[in-house]
């Protein structure tokens, strides 16, 4: 039996999560680490280097917090509604440290790829591979704007592909729906890069909505995405991806994406709900009890069980 990787979101934090760190929060468009972020803005981490395909609203919150000097990504924005205000004044300007703090905020450093470049990078980095190598950026002007999106000559004399670098995250955190207390996880729906971008990590962090005994884990193995053997800590936190969804579990707050359009385009809108959302709550628990009964409900969803699957036993 394993011995248990089970902690709290403040010790995983406090003690995977270091300044200076490259940190990936993966997931896409549901199982997104809200509650993670918050927490890595309220222990007031800095100069991180912030990793993600799809840096949306947690990043841009994490950015008005000033907790990075530089953003990785293949595509940014508020899915559906608009544009990231705290990221956009960050990458034109040097701004007014938050918090009361002193000085400026440097520009944020962007570092911009595509998608699958981005999938290649985590997928180098899992494999200890030098680079990996696409085709898709012919006919774009991305290389132009990124130097580490390189030219190479195939080895096997069929001509020239792109190559990118590997991706190694000091940190990884990835949100699904069950664990157990080894961190072996587990994750349905929609899949976006966290097996790789876990395994190309030096630390691994998984947060859950529920923890489960291991024989749950082991009656369906192929929805573990990220084997215990490569996790550090487990954390349950229930509603922790809110106001991405988490598939079975609760959907998509819609309101929210489209009250943060007004909420990033002013700075001082920004840090308000900062304030009142992050700094001033003790953690998740107090977030969802602020949120509300009716709020919360109203995202819970109907049934639609799966159908079972026979492995077979041999006595």
């Amino acid at each position: 039996m394993s011995s248990s990787k089970v902690a709290s979101m403040h010790d995983a934090i406090a003690t995977l999560v270091r300044d200076g760190d490259s940190v990936a929060i993966e997931g896409f468009t549901h199982l997104i680490g809200f509650a993670a972020g918050h927490e890595i803005i309220r222990q007031g981490r800095r100069d991180l280097t912030l990793a993600r395909l799809t840096p949306d609203l947690i990043y841009d919150q994490m950015i008005a917090a000033g907790v990075a000097r530089k953003l990785i990504f293949s595509w940014l924005g508020n899915p559906g509604v608009g544009g990231l205000g705290a990221i956009r004044r960050r990458t034109e300007t040097a701004t007014s440290a938050p918090g009361g703090r002193d000085g400026l905020l440097p520009r944020l450093e962007l570092e911009e790829y595509s998608h699958f470049g981005m999938v290649g990078r985590y997928t180098a980095g899992a494999a200890n591979l030098p680079f990996y190598p696409l085709r898709s950026y012919f006919e774009t002007d991305l290389p132009k704007a990124n130097p580490l999106i390189r030219e190479v000559a195939s080895p096997y004399g069929d001509g020239v592909v792109y190559a990118v670098p590997p991706l190694k995250p000091d940190v990884t955190i990835v949100h699904a729906q069950r664990a157990d207390a080894a961190g072996n996880t587990q994750v349905w729906g929609l899949l976006g890069c966290q097996k790789e971008a876990a395994f190309a990590a030096d630390r691994v962090i998984v947060v859950v909505e529920e923890l489960v005994d291991e024989a749950v884990v082991r009656a369906d193995p192929n929805r573990t995405i990220v084997p215990g053997l490569i996790v550090d800590a487990v954390v349950v936190e229930p509603f922790g991806a809110h106001p991405s969804y988490v598939q079975g579990a609760y959907d998509r707050d819609n309101r929210f994406y489209l009250e943060w359009d007004g909420i990033t385009k002013d700075e001082n809108a920004l840090q308000r709900w900062l304030r009142e959302w992050v700094y001033d709550l003790d953690g998740r628990a107090a977030y969802v009890d602020k949120l509300g009964v009716e709020r919360v409900t109203s995202l819970r969803p109907g049934t639609a069980p799966s159908g079972s699957v026979d492995y077979g036993r041999y006595e």
